[in-house]
């Protein structure tokens, strides 16, 4: 049976209709063509499926599109402008938090998702171990985090600055 959902994704208002199994993260590779949400496990261990869903890091190899019905979803498609990548995404490239990439738009996300929870607790600037815990469920099989973690250190202290 068919279920209508409506959300905004990337700042874009989306209506389908979908079985109630479609998972989000396929509805967003196969319905719209946003394919830097990447799948990998299928089982919510490696992160790299992570988008923020009402500015909320979540797996979306977990999560069904139905349950995402009303709901905000943010992609890694959806923060850059045309000519500017976002903080976190520029901390990255400054900072070669990157090998393969795969892995890549989930770190970001999740890397956003702390900085933008710490900012509404008022919190300052992470920890290194504070940022190694806000990545837990995101694997990296190339790197060994270091340059992963510098590279969100550098994104929130944008972020949470102002600075850049």
């Amino acid at each position: 049976m068919a279920n209508n959902v409506s959300l905004s994704v990337n700042g874009k208002s989306v209506s389908a209709s979908v079985e109630a199994n479609v998972l989000l993260v396929d509805f967003l590779r196969d319905n719209l063509g946003l394919t830097g949400t990447n799948i990998a496990c299928d089982t919510s261990q490696c992160g790299s499926c992570t988008l923020l869903l009402d500015g909320l890091p979540v797996k979306s190899c977990s999560l069904l599109v139905v349950q995402a019905d009303g709901c905000d979803v943010i992609t890694i498609e959806g923060l850059a402008s045309e000519t500017v990548l976002h903080p976190m995404q520029q901390a990255f490239q400054d900072n070669h938090g990157l090998q393969c990439g795969f892995c890549t738009p989930g770190m970001v996300m999740a890397g956003i998702g702390m900085v933008e929870r710490r900012r509404a607790a008022g919190s300052g600037l992470p920890s290194d171990e504070e940022i190694r815990s806000a990545l837990e469920g995101n694997i990296c099989r190339c790197t060994g985090y270091h340059n992963i973690v510098k590279s969100v250190a550098q994104g929130a202290k944008t972020m949470l600055q102002g600075e850049g």
